[in-house]
């Protein structure tokens, strides 16, 4: 069977929306899917995006069905006007009608909406982004809805609640001589730091968070709320460099880190499938399974006994991440859990527990719920495994630890994961978190200093939902946000992401990294219906098999004149040095490696994958550049 590009590259033959550039002077907006995104003067982003968006009662995206969309064009202005329909889960329906101006100082966007019947959401109501990068620590000027104006910053660190509250208008420089404002009516608008969740982005939103969710929208009641963006100058503004058809140059520089060994999730519901494949952990070089181990799911000593048969056909470290219920004395509990251990004759090399309530996220406002202070959860958790490294944060994502910072003292290191695809789930966002992952590291460090740290499993499917009661199944293979199956995984796109998230935590020295299960929708193997045959290896598989030959070596950093679209990462070996890159962008980029063109290179990318055989194997570096193509990996051994 010939299997398509886009098949190839995401997994899916599933088209994104179309993206329509709108210009004024100066100005320029995508318009996608009926909302805004790139907000750019003179080539520069000024917004992320300007969206009018519908959530259900699990935080889940209801989309918009566009109809009689309309879009006029007339000198320095563009006009688009149209009507959306929201379905809820229950069948209700909220229908919106939007009007979005565009001119040269200015950008307008007004929607009225109307439920058929009570309509219930989380959030219905317009989201405004500001990028991070350039953005993050600079000056910004908040109006308040009772006119107070406050002079502050935009959080560096990731700030674990709303920096700013009550919020009527934005100010902040988007570019020297260039002052942005943006001004919301309608609701009550707050800011979350949505690098919490690894998004490239501050959000600002309707509707606090304190008040109760989800909430009714009363059947035939419009509400109408605008977004308004203007732009003033009192300089002419410094165009953006753009790079269209220049070469990417790489610089290297030997860290004083090594980089992380690489771990393999593992789960009961794929034991079976585990056990079969048990030996590409050992291929791989993984050095350790995080086994995920719920009480409270009916895991016992059946999941454990085939957690112990895969660590002896690979000789890897086992990690229980261990949930404990907290219904009995935590004694009692963890006894009841280290007798299983022993009957499986399970060999632990470390364990990380969490209170099964802190899977579930508490957000501001929120009543927490009931639960053993963590000093107390630690200390059972010592006394029932002494000597027994442990490990303790967050089995969900950076959010929840920024929220509960959890008591450094008894652990052996810190943890948690994260995901890409809480709030947005279309190529780009996704590949813009990486904007956002490394202040996650950064602000980590800053809260925990250098404590041994660990991150992972992350995929880029979600494999639990703390913000809801459920993840979204995913039957189709669409780009879906809070999914728990993603065909990008299976994918080109996957290598890229997976090679991206290690490049990026490459300096925040940590012990372990775990971005695949070893099988199922996060894991390393082929099913039916994907790019290979079933059973074969997935393309992230020959990625993290790089990582693993590179782990505990001393981390060569890999800074690149384009990391919006190439990032890489290398290590100290005995012959030289190896780089590891990954194009990240939907377009082929030309990397230029100058003194370095006698070199071993393999490439990963969609000829490859059409031409299937095996494993990628090396050439010499064909000259001082290389073409790689959308989405594509490499790996470049350079001699001393």
């Amino acid at each position: 069977m010939t299997l398509s590009r886009a098949f190839l590259l995401f997994g899916s033959d599933e088209s994104e929306p179309t993206v329509q550039r709108l210009q004024a002077g100066q100005l320029s907006v995508d318009l996608v899917g009926g909302n805004l995104r790139t907000i750019r003067f003179a080539g520069r982003e000024v917004l992320r995006g300007i969206s009018f968006l519908v959530r259900d009662r699990d935080w889940g995206t209801c989309e918009a069905a566009l109809d009689g969309v309309q879009i006029e064009e007339v000198a320095d202005r563009a006009t688009v006007r149209y009507t959306a329909r929201f379905a809820a889960p229950d069948g209700a329906i909220l229908w919106c009608n939007a009007t979005i101006a565009l001119d040269l100082q200015s950008v307008t966007f007004a929607a009225d909406f109307t439920p058929d019947r009570a309509f219930e959401t989380a959030r219905a109501g317009f989201v405004v982004l500001h990028p991070v990068v350039g953005v993050a620590g600079r000056p910004i000027v908040v109006e308040h809805g009772d006119g107070m104006i406050e002079r502050a910053v935009f959080p560096d660190f990731i700030e674990p609640w709303q920096p700013f509250k009550n919020i009527s208008a934005i100010t902040h420089e988007a570019m020297p001589g260039v002052i942005a404002e943006c001004r919301m009516t309608g609701d009550v608008f707050e800011m979350e730091d949505q690098r919490n969740w690894t998004d490239g982005s501050y959000k600002t939103y309707v509707r606090p968070l304190a008040l109760p969710w989800p909430y009714m929208l009363k059947a035939g009641e419009t509400l109408r709320q605008s977004i308004c963006l203007t732009i003033a100058q009192s300089a002419p503004p410094v165009a953006a460099d753009g790079r269209t058809g220049k070469a990417i140059e790489i610089s290297l520089a030997d860290l004083s880190r090594t980089l992380p060994e690489i771990g393999l999730g593992l789960r009961p519901e794929d034991l079976s499938e585990e056990l079969r494949h048990a030996d590409l952990v050992m291929e791989l070089g993984a050095r350790h399974l995080v086994c995920h181990f719920d009480p409270g799911a009916g895991h016992g000593v059946e999941a454990l006994s085939g957690f112990r048969r895969v660590a002896q056909a690979s000789g890897a470290k086992v990690t229980l991440e261990c949930f404990l219920p907290c219904r009995q004395p935590l004694d009692e509990e963890l006894k009841a859990v280290a007798a299983e251990v022993e009957k499986a004759d399970l060999t632990l090399s470390s364990i990380a527990v969490s209170p099964s309530v802190d899977r579930q996220s508490t957000p501001p406002g929120s009543a927490w719920p009931d639960c053993p202070p963590l000093e107390a959860v630690y200390a059972a958790a010592q006394r029932t495994f002494p000597g027994l490294p442990l490990g303790g944060g967050m089995f969900s994502y950076f959010t929840e630890l920024n929220r509960k910072r959890v008591p450094p003292e008894p652990l052996s290191y810190l943890t948690h994961c994260t995901n890409p695809i809480v709030h947005a789930a279309d190529d780009l966002s996704v590949m813009q978190t990486f904007e956002a992952l490394r202040h996650v590291t950064r602000s980590v460090r800053a809260i925990y200093g250098d404590r041994p740290y660990r991150i992972g499993p992350s995929t880029i499917a979600m494999r639990q939902n703390p913000y809801g009661s459920a993840t979204k199944d995913n039957p189709l293979g669409r780009r879906i946000a809070m999914a728990n199956r993603d065909p990008r995984h299976n994918a080109l796109f996957g290598a890229a992401w997976t090679l991206a998230y290690a490049a990026t935590v490459a300096d925040a020295g940590l012990e372990v990294l775990t971005l695949s299960a070893l099988c199922g929708p996060f894991g390393l193997i082929a099913a039916a219906g994907e790019p290979l045959e079933e059973g074969g290896k997935r393309p992230l598989f020959h990625v993290l098999k790089w990582l693993g030959e590179l782990s505990g070596r001393v981390c060569v950093s890999v800074e690149t004149s384009a990391p919006d679209a190439l990032v890489g990462v290398g290590a100290v070996t005995v012959g030289g040095r190896t780089v590891l890159l990954a194009n990240i962008s939907a377009e082929t980029q030309v990397v230029t490696f100058g003194e370095l063109c006698k070199s071993k290179l393999t490439i990963l990318d969609e000829n490859r994958m059409r031409e299937w055989s095996g494993e990628p194997r090396a050439i010499d570096l064909p000259g001082e550049s290389v073409r790689l193509p959308a989405y594509a990996v490499a790996r470049v051994e350079i001699p001393r």
